[in-house]
C-alpha cells in the first residue's frame, strides 16, 4: 500500500520560529520569485519514501514514469491511494492501467478536500517545516541539492515516516 502526492518547494524560505540572541532579528536573504520544484512522493506502510523531482508541475505522463519506477522498487501489487487531483485521472494513466499495469495496480481515491487523510502530507509538512527550515535557496539547482539532502535525512528516520501513517488511523 502507497499514498502518493505532489508538492512544490519554492526558493522563498519557509520561515519558522528560531533562537537569536536578543535584539539581533534573524534577516533571511532570499531573491522574490515564483520559480519552484514539483515533487512527488510514495509513502509505504512501512515507512519507505519514494520521491521524483522536476522543474515543470507533474502531468499525468509524469505521473505513469513514476508509477513505473515504483512497480520496479516495489515488488507485488500495489494499492495507490491519492488525491483527487486531475492529472491523476488523465487518459495517459487510464491506458496505462489498461495495458500494464492494471495486473499490479489498484487505485484508490481519497475523498475530495481531506489532506488530513493523506500520510503523505505530513512527510511534506516535515521535510520543509523541519529538514528545510529557514533555507534560503538562490537558484532551483541548489535548491534540488538541498532537497536531495533533506530526503536522504528523512529517509533514515523511519519512525517519522511510520508516525506519518499512524496520525490518520491508518495503523
Amino acid at each position: 500500500m502507497v499514498w502518493i502526492d505532489e508538492s512544490a518547494f519554492a526558493l522563498l524560505a519557509a520561515v519558522v520560529r528560531t533562537y537569536a540572541p536578543r535584539g539581533q532579528t534573524p534577516i533571511l536573504d532570499a531573491p522574490l520569485s515564483w520559480d519552484h520544484l514539483s515533487a512527488i512522493g510514495a509513502l509505504t506502510l512501512d515507512g519507505g519514501w519514494y520521491m521524483g523531482v522536476q522543474a515543470r508541475a507533474f502531468r499525468s505522463t509524469d505521473i505513469v514514469g513514476f508509477l513505473k519506477r515504483l512497480l520496479r522498487y516495489i515488488p507485488g501489487k500495489l494499492l495507490v491511494v491519492w488525491d483527487q487531483l486531475p492529472a491523476h485521472r488523465g487518459q495517459p494513466i487510464k491506458e496505462f492501467l489498461a495495458n500494464a499495469g492494471a495486473a499490479r495496480i489498484h487505485l484508490e481515491l481519497l475523498p475530495a478536500y481531506a489532506p488530513e487523510l493523506n500520510p503523505s502530507e505530513g512527510v511534506w509538512r516535515h521535510l520543509k517545516y523541519v529538514e528545510m527550515k529557514n533555507l534560503c535557496c538562490h537558484d532551483l539547482l541548489q535548491l534540488r541539492h538541498e532537497l536531495r539532502k533533506a530526503k536522504e535525512r528523512l529517509r533514515h528516520k523511519t519512525n517519522i515516516l511510520c508516525g506519518c501513517v499512524q496520525l490518520p488511523g491508518y495503523v
